[in-house]
């Protein structure tokens, strides 16, 4: 497949149109007394579906529907599972996700809730993409990829331009930007869009410790995998390996990775809610959290700092809240 430009990043966010959220950008006095420097949030957990996904989803949805698709197929955690599902029932097309059975409660709810089938499966013994390919052909549905998809990194992207024009507004032209990384579709796309519309921003990835698959490849120049799939907190961004689109467009222009802990994890999005009044599930808290601890490892001034999804269970929020200052 062609990896996307930033062509197809503005004709998917034309496609978008009105039918997704502006998600804002936030500043706090608090977070940025706690990082030693300003720090902006970019808040996706503000999307339609309650993370970025929603942008990939539509991106896809519209233009298979374009070309009359009897039905769309996803496998996910739950986000891309959600997004997908209502781009579906937006565009009156049936819809089957396949979800790993240890997947939140909440995010399987809120996948029916949608209208999509769920079919679940074991992610540590069962391969999604062969299961996925397997039902996609049996049901003659076509298979939208979660982020190695061209048409899912070029919706990701719209929040690089949505990024690019609100930095502008502020009269900031360099930061770091940080972005919770699985696969890497948000990551390359918002680094494809902020390459072409804001070249002083440089993307960073961030993954939870121990599933760092992403910034191990960036440091080595090739690909590498995870050594086990399940077992983070941070379910949202747990992939066995980048991409084979999405690494070579981060290779090309995103940064080193970052690595966070999951007591950072939890410590940010505790000060998320504290500071913000943002609920960010664990996934998509890691890249504040290396906002907040990780200073040493950034660059610049400003940095800002993606919350990309905010689909929490309230047992994980709670716990999350344990750990937060009452100021």
């Amino acid at each position: 497949m062609t990896p996307p430009g930033i062509a197809d990043i503005r004709a998917a966010a034309a496609r978008i149109g009105t039918r997704l959220n502006r998600t804002p950008l936030l500043a706090s006095p608090g977070l940025d007394a706690m990082a030693g420097r300003p720090v902006l949030v970019k808040a996706e957990s503000l999307q339609l579906t309650g993370s970025f996904k929603a942008r990939g989803g539509w991106s896809a949805v519209s233009k298979l529907a374009e070309g009359g698709v009897r039905g769309v197929m996803a496998f996910s955690s739950g986000n891309h599972a959600q997004g997908v599902a209502y781009a579906a029932r937006e565009h009156g097309l049936p819809a089957t996700i396949l979800m790993p059975a240890d997947a939140p409660a909440a995010k399987i709810a809120g996948t029916r809730a949608l209208g999509a089938e769920v079919v679940t499966y074991d992610r540590a013994t069962e391969s999604r993409e062969e299961i996925g390919a397997r039902l996609a052909e049996e049901r003659g549905y076509v298979l939208v990829r979660p982020y190695d998809e061209p048409l899912v990194i070029a919706g990701q992207g719209t929040a690089g331009l949505e990024l690019a024009a609100q930095a502008a507004e502020r009269g900031l032209r360099e930061a770091e930007v940080l972005v919770p990384c699985g696969g890497g579709g948000l990551a390359s796309g918002m680094a494809l869009a902020l390459a072409a519309e804001a070249p002083g921003m440089r993307v960073r990835t961030v993954e939870p410790e121990d599933f760092d698959d992403v910034a191990r490849s960036l440091a080595a120049g090739e690909k590498r995998r995870n050594a086990r799939l399940s077992g983070s907190i941070c379910d949202a961004i747990v992939t066995p390996e980048p991409g084979d689109i999405t690494f070579p467009l981060l290779a090309a222009h995103a940064g080193p990775g970052l690595v966070v802990t999951e007591e950072e994890v939890l410590r940010a999005m505790g000060a998320a809610f504290r500071h913000l009044r943002l609920v960010v599930e664990p996934g998509g808290a890691v890249a504040l959290a290396a906002a907040l601890f990780h200073g040493a490892e950034l660059a610049g001034e400003t940095v800002i700092a993606v919350a990309s999804g905010g689909n929490v269970d309230p047992a994980m929020f709670a716990r999350a809240m344990e750990l937060a200052p009452e100021a």
